[in-house]
């Protein structure tokens, strides 16, 4: 029987060490890392040809011009995304609805309600037939 893929959960995270402990997480629950260093860099990467989700830290958006914002909601619609952020005001959080996040996390994570979030999301995008590459 051929191995089943895993699915991808792209981690965008300007902090390397919170992209490092994340895809340890990623990892260890089975699925597929993608660590991107910014969220110009998870919109250069492409689909990943599977289910995937995507972990985006919004407080990386401040910086951003419309021109990625647009990418990123459009990236919203071929796969879900969690917002994660250092900071849990309603303008944080408004950032994420406006780019389409599923769910929203405050920085420090916790690590068995992130990981339930991505199974969800997983979830929701096999049924509602979402994944990119489809």
């Amino acid at each position: 029987m051929p191995k089943r893929s895993r699915d991808v959960v792209y981690l965008v995270d300007a902090d390397v060490s919170v992209r490092q402990g994340l895809a340890r997480l990623v990892d260890a629950a089975g699925l597929e890392a993608r660590p991107c260093e910014s969220t110009a860099a998870f919109l250069r990467r492409g689909p990943a040809g599977r289910r995937a989700c995507a972990l985006v830290d919004v407080s990386d958006l401040m910086t951003c011009e419309p021109g990625p914002w647009a990418q990123l909601r459009a990236a919203a619609q071929a796969m879900p995304i969690i917002a994660l952020s250092p900071d849990d005001d309603p303008a944080t959080r408004q950032m994420a609805r406006a780019m389409g996040a599923q769910a929203f996390f405050r920085k420090p994570v916790d690590a068995a309600a992130l990981l339930d979030s991505i199974a969800w999301v997983m979830r929701a995008e096999a049924r509602d037939g979402s994944a990119a590459g489809r």
